[in-house]
């Protein structure tokens, strides 16, 4: 059995389970760290001696070197109580059992490799778009990590200000890709939720634009087989043939690859596991530090 959490920002999942089939999940808010771990260290008391390990995938920025002194950390967060919280530590010594961690967008995106729309494939990009704009990268069937984790919401992308007077609402950027593209910034030009546009509105045909741009930059710098859109303005299924027209227009003929431009309904998809792909992840996450030797 192993046991998962998605620590978001607003609340937390936690589950336990051998695998999708058979979990047992609870939800809470996320409030001060000391209450919101103790609750997620409540839970899976309930299954001492059965817990081989836990995996989190966490809101952030995060630590995760694993020789760094603050590994396992939540470190400079917008959510001021949460900054320096060694989340790894105290759920890892609460239970006696390894912790797995990452980020809450690689996490689901190993939900989606391992149960969802990436499933078989080696190389894949996985966005989400809701509150903000994250995503995860998977590069020869292991999640790309660098100096620090990727942070793909806030790449810079072209802002015609005469098209699109709105400054963004990135707090460190103003209109890097989250703060042009993520649902507040919608919000912010259109007073609705992209589920409440209607076909041809032009905040679809703008949002599109904007996230074409971004995948536009990881086909030709990440090469991925796939690109998996998730979050909650990806609800809104106009957006799909909305953002595929546009990126293959913004590729211009130059990447000759039949994936993208005869299958473009089967290169950008939607993600199948929803509000699952976080905890799910955390599972994979678990399930790769218990094998670890």
């Amino acid at each position: 059995m192993f046991g998962a959490i998605e620590a978001g920002g607003t609340k937390f999942v936690c589950a336990a389970g051998t695998g999708p089939r058979d979990l047992e999940t609870i939800q809470f808010p996320t409030t001060t760290p000391a209450a919101t771990l103790e609750q997620a260290v409540e839970f899976f008391r309930r299954f001492r001696g059965q817990l081989r390990a836990v995996g989190i995938a966490s809101f952030g920025p995060v630590d995760l070197h694993p020789g760094s002194a603050t590994y396992g950390y939540i470190t400079s967060t917008p959510k001021l109580d949460w900054r320096d919280t060694d989340v790894v530590g105290c759920v890892g010594k609460s239970l006696g059992v390894p912790v797995g961690f990452d980020t809450d967008v690689n996490g689901a995106a190993l939900g989606e490799a391992r149960w969802g729309a990436a499933q078989g494939l080696s190389d894949f990009v996985y966005l989400t778009v809701g509150t903000g704009i994250g995503g995860g990268a998977v590069v020869h069937g292991e999640m790309l990590h660098g100096l620090m984790h990727p942070e793909m919401g806030h790449i810079r992308v072209p802002h015609d200000v005469a098209q699109d007077p709105y400054r963004g609402c990135c707090p460190f950027h103003g209109d890097c890709l989250e703060g042009l593209a993520c649902g507040p910034a919608i919000e912010a030009r259109w007073g609705a939720n992209a589920s409440e546009l209607p076909a041809g509105h032009a905040g679809l045909v703008l949002e599109a634009r904007y996230l074409a741009l971004g995948l536009t930059n990881w086909v030709c710098t990440l090469s991925p087989r796939r690109i998996v859109l998730g979050g909650g303005v990806m609800q809104q299924s106009l957006l799909f043939p909305l953002i595929r027209a546009e990126l293959l227009r913004l590729l211009n003929g130059y990447i000759q690859a039949p994936e993208i431009t005869e299958c473009a309904d089967r290169f950008v998809v939607p993600a199948m596991l929803g509000s699952r792909a976080g905890v799910m992840g955390g599972l994979v996450l678990a399930e790769q530090v218990a094998l670890q030797p």
